[in-house]
């Protein structure tokens, strides 16, 4: 099922700040443009579940050294079905390792780290403009999929992604009349103590087993099974809605009238 216009904004609001902060911190060899849209085409513009809930929203395959470009990517996998194109025409389903992050932002400093470090993307850096850079990538063995790279720069220009190649973009939650100004979406926050995850402002539970498995690391279940985040847990801002933000493994209170509960 395709995202609607709503998954699409969400994950972009999320997305675009972290990459714009990566290509900075890599000295913009590698354009925020094409990070952004590879996040939105790998991951289903957030959508795909497993991919999500490992933060993987980049696709990057453990490897057989399991190299390590940089420190972002601590060596957490997951085993998931995936196809490739190794003739770039017919399909092979198989089944392969993916890394794991504890955050997009860990997985967006690995992407960077990846292609600025690895010999084969070296084509890619310091490209003229995004197309280029995406046709290099692909061409240094990024992906297998027929018409990749074409994809990807129908993302940038379909979204004009080019234009945050340039210009900073750092949204700030629509609070309405009683959410605290600051949160920021894709900016990552403290809890001040343990919280309760909801499915939904203000809404049920989740159980302990829905949370990422960052949030499994970070949390326990009550006495029901419900999940609990522990004091101290850096949780990364998706959404917000009144005095609650969507994090990674759901919605979480920010503030009462009398206690601020994440900052």
């Amino acid at each position: 099922m395709a995202a609607t216009k709503a998954q699409q904004k969400a994950f972009l609001d999320m997305i675009i700040p972290i990459a714009q902060r990566q290509a900075k911190k890599h000295n913009n060899q590698i354009f925020a443009s094409v990070c952004i849209a590879q996040a939105c085409w790998e991951s289903g513009w957030g959508t795909s579940a497993k991919m999500v809930k490992a933060n993987a929203v980049f696709g990057v395959k453990v490897g057989k050294s399991a190299w390590k470009f940089g420190t972002a990517w601590k060596g957490a996998a997951y085993k998931t079905g995936t196809t490739e194109y190794y003739d770039g025409v017919n399909p092979s389903r198989i089944v392969d390792w993916f890394r794991e992050y504890s955050s997009v932002e860990d997985a967006t400093e690995d992407y960077f780290d990846m292609l600025c470090r690895c010999q084969r993307y070296k084509p890619a850096l310091n490209r003229s403009n995004p197309a280029d850079c995406i046709r290099a990538i692909v061409a240094g063995g990024y992906a297998t999929g027929p018409k990749y790279a074409e994809k990807i720069i129908g993302i940038i220009k379909s979204h004009n992604l080019a234009w945050y190649d340039t210009n900073t973009y750092t949204p700030t939650v629509q609070t309405g009349t009683t959410a605290p100004a600051g949160y920021q979406i894709g900016k990552t926050y403290t809890l001040q103590s343990d919280m309760y995850v909801r499915k939904s402002p203000a809404g049920d539970h989740i159980d302990f087993e829905e949370l990422t498995a960052d949030g499994q690391k970070n949390g326990f279940a009550d006495k029901d099974g419900y999940a609990i985040l522990k004091k101290g847990t850096k949780v990364t801002c998706r959404e917000a809605q009144g005095k609650w933000i969507r994090i990674p493994s759901g919605w979480v209170c920010a503030y009462s009238d009398k206690k601020i509960y994440i900052k």
